[in-house]
């Protein structure tokens, strides 16, 4: 029984309690109860593997711990809410969500190993308290998911400030460096590379210009101290694999530059760092270990759990690039590429400044999934999901590869396209980089059967009167493309327009004929994606 010496202390706690009560509305205003609830299944699973233990070790009637764990239960809630312990975990530390988890804890262990012997009847304080233990133990597993996940989503990059600025012309006039600054220079360059790639730059950067400014240093401080067009070129020697913030330095070099300045950087391919693995292991173990070099250069980075872990331990040294990717962060930045020359396991990218960077935030996780403009009905852009196929920053040289590669193809894709990875080629051909498209189809941005959305650029490309009998209708999964089969641009609108001409006379009718036809041309033509 409960001793009237006690009394006071259940007093002191019935009046902390009701204290906390007038949290409430802060409380529901950070989603209290859905960790309440949570708390609430892991009282029943712990209390079903302790009672499932008890009956085991000796058979006794379990029966009686079911109101025991449900008063314990309510306790547990009751005492957490009192020690703070449902506070938003968008708001805490680590430290202080277990320190009101341990205090939860051992609060409601020393109530049951006091309350416990003074009933008659008593019930193993152990049971009791092994529950407990294994509440605790899930609760730290799920403290800890929780603030990982705040650390690895807090990645908030601010837009980056780019002043907008009228016509700059170079400060500094075009006079040779006297021959103590060219030595200078020399031994700068001679410090992070070699002779050959010295003179190289000596033909191709003019580095014996005064107008010429190398830079060696990693940190973006140095860059800082560069007064607004005074150079018309700037090399910059550090590789772009060895930066932190790669972004931020290149958007820092175009306000730095004027108007057409050009800027040199350089990187060490992917590609080459792939031949120097599979060529220093044998033939099989070297496959292994490029793939879990790989999985930790360039998947772990990418993914939106992974990449501030990564960076954070890594600081964004010996990063893999690929030269997609270095290419697509120039033209992001503000740069359009005129000269690409390869150095031994160096490649240097001569570009210069042709606009403002993109007016938008840094782009921060390159994943798996990726959501694609598109122009549909009425003209309206919407976003499509697809798997990614492509190196990240692809899309910013679209027009670039077009116009190196010939122009597009039929498909909305650059002729013998370089920015394609190899498991996006796989991809593509079994349309695997297609199925998050089925989420579009399930919002009701496009039909099962219809033709194809078009990105922007292809769009410009078709005649105005197919423009318009195109956002007439919504767009598909399934185009006329894989039945016609066309093999030219004038085929391609020809077999679009045969589609819509039939489908805004005959809605229904057609995409079931298309339907059909599309199935048939695939089990009979093995038709692929692009």
């Amino acid at each position: 029984m409960i001793k009237n010496d006690d009394i006071f202390l259940y007093i002191i706690f019935f009046l902390y309690f009701c204290s906390q009560i007038l949290r409430i509305e802060d409380m529901i205003r950070e989603g209290w109860y859905k960790r309440v609830f949570i708390d609430l299944i892991v009282w029943v699973i712990a209390a079903s593997l302790c009672m499932l233990w008890r009956w085991v070790a000796d058979k006794n009637e379990i029966g009686a711990y079911w109101g025991l764990f449900g008063v314990l239960a309510v306790l547990w809630v009751l005492i957490g809410w009192a020690v703070q312990l449902y506070r938003s975990y968008k708001t805490v530390w680590f430290w202080q969500s277990m320190i009101s988890l341990v205090a939860d804890a051992a609060i409601l262990i020393g109530l049951c190993w006091w309350l416990l012997p003074q009933m008659s009847n008593p019930l193993s304080p152990r049971v009791a308290e092994w529950t407990i233990l294994i509440v605790g133990a899930i609760e730290t597993v799920v403290v800890l998911m929780e603030h990982y996940w705040k650390y690895a989503t807090n990645m908030t990059v601010p837009v980056m400030q780019i002043e907008k600025r009228r016509h700059a012309q170079v400060s500094r006039p075009d006079k040779p460096r006297r021959e103590a600054s060219i030595e200078s220079i020399h031994q700068s360059v001679l410090s992070v590379t070699t002779e050959e790639d010295y003179q190289m730059l000596v033909e191709h950067a003019r580095l014996h210009s005064q107008q010429t400014k190398v830079v060696c240093d990693r940190e973006r401080f140095s860059l800082l101290q560069i007064p607004d067009y005074q150079y018309l070129t700037l090399v910059d020697m550090t590789l772009l694999n060895d930066m932190r913030g790669i972004n931020k330095r290149l958007c820092l070099i175009n306000q730095k530059l004027p108007d057409n300045g050009r800027y040199v950087c350089c990187y060490r391919p992917q590609e080459y760092i792939k031949q120097k693995i599979l060529a220093q292991y044998p033939k099989g173990l070297n496959w292994v270990v490029y793939s879990f070099y790989f999985l930790r250069k360039r998947v772990l980075p990418r993914l939106m759990l992974t990449s501030r872990l990564y960076y954070d331990v890594t600081r964004g040294r010996k990063r893999m690039l690929s030269k997609t990717e270095v290419l697509g962060r120039l033209y992001y930045c503000g740069f359009e590429v005129d000269e690409i020359v390869p150095m031994g396991h160096i490649e240097y990218v001569f570009a210069h400044r042709k606009q403002q960077p993109y007016p938008q935030e840094q782009i921060k996780v390159y994943g798996p999934l990726i959501k694609l403009p598109r122009v549909c009905k009425n003209k309206e852009i919407r976003y499509f999901y697809k798997m990614r196929t492509m190196h990240p920053y692809a899309e910013y040289i679209q027009k670039y590869v077009f116009d190196a590669r010939g122009g597009m193809d039929i498909a909305d894709k650059a002729n013998d396209d370089w920015r394609i990875t190899t498991w996006g080629k796989l991809m593509r051909r079994y349309w695997l980089d297609e199925l998050p498209m089925l989420w579009n189809w399930m919002k009701g941005d496009v039909k099962l059967v219809g033709v194809r959305p078009l990105s922007r650029t292809m769009f410009d490309s078709y005649p105005e009167w197919l423009q318009d009998k195109r956002t007439r209708c919504k767009p598909g999964l399934i185009p006329p493309f894989y039945i016609d089969h066309p093999e030219t641009f004038d085929e391609l609108f020809a077999s679009e327009d045969k589609y819509l001409t039939e489908y805004l006379a005959h809605p229904v009718r057609t995409d079931v004929k298309y339907f059909f036809l599309t199935m048939w041309s695939i089990l009979t033509r093995k038709t692929h994606s692009a």
